[in-house]
């Protein structure tokens, strides 16, 4: 075999790949690779800009409510604040603790009340409010507030002598007295007398001096018009009469209202026989 053909049969070698050529395909592929990213990147954008931002949440230039916000609250506040104005007219012409049956017997005419509201039917804790109105039919104001106490076992409707309860209901205001002299503008006929003496003791065993130094007469089985000390009683004894307000002895009564005595004095320089005035009395919701 010659030369030339032994040549030829030898294995072609490949010519060897220097640095400068490895190095210059690195930065063709870095750069073909960082440009599809970009390329992929704004094409993400692009699509959808949301997501692009992330999950971090955007923030107003203005964080005062905007309109929308402020119509919601605005109207919010203006059902509230008409509720409570239902709720106002649904109210008992200004009372509470009464129900519409008791409203309904204060008369028209009437423009001074005082409202005795216990505690319980079986209680003899109240409070009494004194309560005027301008004309007949406008909203009750309450001017005064006092404890009171009332019948030792509480309240009853259809009252008996002796059974410690003060009558339910509404009752006139017509007639005073006292042990002692009248205070200064009282109007309401009075009645000065020795006769307003107590005798024994409380309920509780509590002494009853000076409890009638100021008496308003309730009219529950009397006559109008009369000293409170009127022995008559119209619906009969047993019902029993002689129901008062009355100076408070620190305790329960066997059936009148007691009030401070300091109360005892503003009621008479206040009650107005041209204004009719009445009490109401019974427990809470009567």
């Amino acid at each position: 075999m010659s030369q030339h053909a032994r040549a030829r049969s030898r294995p072609t070698r490949k010519p060897r790949m220097t640095r400068t050529t490895r190095s210059s395909r690195r930065v063709v592929l870095a750069a073909v690779l960082g440009l599809a990213t970009f390329t992929a990147g704004w094409a993400y954008v692009a699509q959808d800009p949301d997501e692009a931002v992330g999950a971090r949440p955007q923030t107003r230039a203005d964080a005062r409510p905007q309109a929308e916000d402020r119509a919601a609250r605005d109207a919010q506040r203006a059902a509230a604040a008409q509720q409570a104005a239902q709720r106002a007219a649904a109210a008992p012409q200004g009372l509470t603790g009464v129900s519409e049956q008791t409203r309904a017997r204060i008369p028209a005419e009437s423009r001074q009340l005082i409202l005795v509201t216990g505690k319980a039917v079986d209680s003899s804790e109240s409070t009494a409010a004194f309560y005027t109105r301008p004309a007949a039919g406008a909203d009750w104001v309450r001017t005064e507030s006092w404890p009171a106490r009332n019948g030792a076992k509480g309240w009853s409707i259809e009252r008996t002598y002796g059974d410690l309860t003060s009558p339910m209901g509404v009752f006139a205001l017509t007639d005073a007295g006292g042990l002692l002299p009248k205070p200064p503008g009282t109007r309401l006929p009075y009645d000065q007398n020795n006769g307003f003496v107590p005798s024994g003791l409380g309920v509780n065993g509590e002494s009853l001096a000076g409890s009638f130094d100021y008496v308003v007469a309730i009219d529950f089985n009397r006559r109008p018009g009369r000293s409170p000390l009127d022995p008559v009683m119209p619906d009969g004894e047993d019902k029993g009469g002689n129901i008062w307000l009355h100076v408070d002895h620190d305790g329960p009564s066997q059936g009148c209202v007691g009030i401070p005595k300091a109360a005892m004095q503003k009621v008479l320089e206040t009650l107005d026989p041209a204004a009719k005035p009445v009490i109401a009395m019974g427990p809470e919701g009567f």
